[in-house]
């Protein structure tokens, strides 16, 4: 058996897996985000720790049996974010996430201080990203940025107290900018514009590499052997593709979580930082992969059910009853509620509704909000296609792959053939689970089994008509965000 834990930013998950690859069960719990000021976002470590063993607990519930036979870990989980811990492991403050935009200003600042920051890190300096946090972090609080002896990424925080081991792997590592991501190693050069040093870093290992075994604790705590191996696992997104069977060059993925994120796999380091791409060591050897990234997809959904008390499925039902007429004269939704990354960099846009009349219910708003995060994910396949990437089919993973008819709104807009999978939903848990697998076998074709493709759930061939018509309302949303009314935005920058 082997276990997947996926910490992400509002949950949890883990999986338990058996040897044919097949899931056994699966369980979760919520987390909360801080936002102690505008456009702060953090979160506590100790909570992830909680809700991690919460939902061991819940698992092991589900089934003692198999949970007593696990023989490997794996994490994946939210990336970016910065856990700061002094020389004693003490975490010294919240962690700062990846949807965080405090750091605005020390992008332009890291970007100065290290000339080759695009070829060697392979992406443009953005405030999400961890090495402009910690320039914040000596500007804006100093004392903590000199008692720092380590930084770690979220889900390496959690390896942390599982093995007692500071390590990562290249897949998170290389969302910091300090990685070198075609060497796969870390840049003493990027760490040196940030005052950092290879000290502050974890050793990495690769993400179906071992990095440890439980500690006697944990593992008497949990009800485990302690010789249970910790992989090294992936970020989310790597993760989520190992667990999808996204592996070779040209397999691709979209994934509808909290962000959003259209992963394309590639066999050599191919950075397009002037688009916002990213380009990212992918969690297997050998391979990377260039991503598209939304700040916020299906988070948008959870916010317009919150916002007029509806949930999620009764909505979707109402949306799917709309007449073609009524889709046509729909409002348009900019679904920029924490800024943007791909393909504008823009940490101050701003989500929209336009258009809204009388003559619209929540059906007609809630169609939009779909339909715009689905615009974002076209506008990061341009990006991608600028880029050199060409795809003709992608599988859809994440909490926004439960909508048949979401997914078939994705295929249309973006005319990409879409497929889910069985267990697609669980997203980078399963692939945690995959690397875990990993970890623990030696046959000579491990990967090409362990990493195969899950079984098709449904296929989403894209209309052509439906194609044609999405393109004028594609066409007016960006248009409105072209046409915005400039802002001043440093009064939304906060006192210090």
């Amino acid at each position: 058996m082997y276990l997947g834990i996926d910490l992400g930013t509002s949950e949890v998950k883990v999986v338990l897996m058996d040897q044919g690859g097949n899931l056994r069960a699966d369980a979760g719990c919520a987390l909360d985000v801080s936002r102690p000021q505008p456009r702060w976002s953090e979160q506590d470590p100790a909570q992830w720790w909680q809700a991690t063993c919460d939902t061991i607990a819940k698992l092991r519930a589900k089934a003692p049996r198999e949970f007593r036979d696990v023989r490997a870990i794996g994490l994946s989980g939210q990336m970016h974010g910065a856990v700061i811990l002094d020389a004693h492991d003490k975490v010294l403050r919240p962690a700062i996430l990846w949807n965080d935009l405090r750091s605005v200003s020390e992008c332009a600042e890291l970007t100065e201080r290290a000339p080759q920051l695009h070829q060697i890190a392979g992406n443009l300096a953005m405030p999400g990203f961890t090495a402009p946090k910690l320039l914040w972090l000596a500007r804006h609080e100093p004392d903590i940025f000199a008692a720092m002896a380590a930084v770690l990424l979220p889900k390496d925080w959690l390896r942390l107290k599982l093995t007692g081991n500071k390590v990562s792997e290249p897949s998170d590592a290389a969302g910091t900018l300090w990685l070198d991501v075609a060497k796969r190693d870390w840049s003493d050069e990027l760490l040196a514009a940030t005052g950092m040093r290879r000290a502050h870093m974890p050793r990495l290992v690769e993400g179906g590499e071992s990095s440890g075994t439980l500690l006697p604790e944990v593992a008497d705590a949990w009800g485990l052997s302690q010789q249970v191996i910790v992989a090294g696992g992936g970020g989310d997104g790597a993760a989520s593709a190992v667990g999808i069977g996204a592996v070779n060059p040209g397999d691709g993925f979209i994934s509808l979580g909290t962000s959003g994120v259209l992963f394309v796999v590639n066999d050599r380091f191919r950075p397009n930082p002037a688009q916002a791409v990213h380009a990212f060591c992918h969690a297997l050897p050998g391979r990377w992969h260039q991503m598209s990234v939304m700040l916020s997809a299906a988070s948008c959904l959870r916010w317009f059910c919150r916002l007029v008390s509806v949930d999620e499925a009764t909505l979707l039902t109402e949306i799917a009853a709309l007449s073609a007429a009524e889709l046509e004269n729909a409002p348009l939704f900019l679904p920029y509620l924490s800024g943007e990354r791909t393909p504008h960099n823009d940490p101050y846009a701003q989500g929209v509704f336009h258009g809204i009349s009388h003559a619209h219910g929540r059906a007609a708003l809630g169609y939009a909000v779909i339909e715009g995060v689905t615009f974002g994910m076209a506008d990061g396949l341009a990006a991608l296609h600028t880029a050199g990437t060409e795809v003709s089919e992608l599988s859809l993973v994440g909490g926004g792959s439960r909508s048949p008819y979401w997914a078939q709104l994705i295929a249309d807009a973006l005319n990409v053939r879409m497929i889910t999978h069985i267990g697609s939903e669980t997203g980078g848990a399963l692939g945690a689970a995959r690397l875990a697998w990993l970890a623990t076998n030696d046959q000579p074709d491990k990967e090409a089994v362990i990493c195969a493709k899950p079984p098709m759930r449904e296929v989403f061939t894209p209309n052509p008509l439906r194609h044609k018509a999405l393109q004028p309302r594609l066409v007016a949303y960006r248009e409105i965000y072209r046409c915005r009314p400039e802002r001043i935005v440093d009064a939304e920058q906060p006192a210090h």
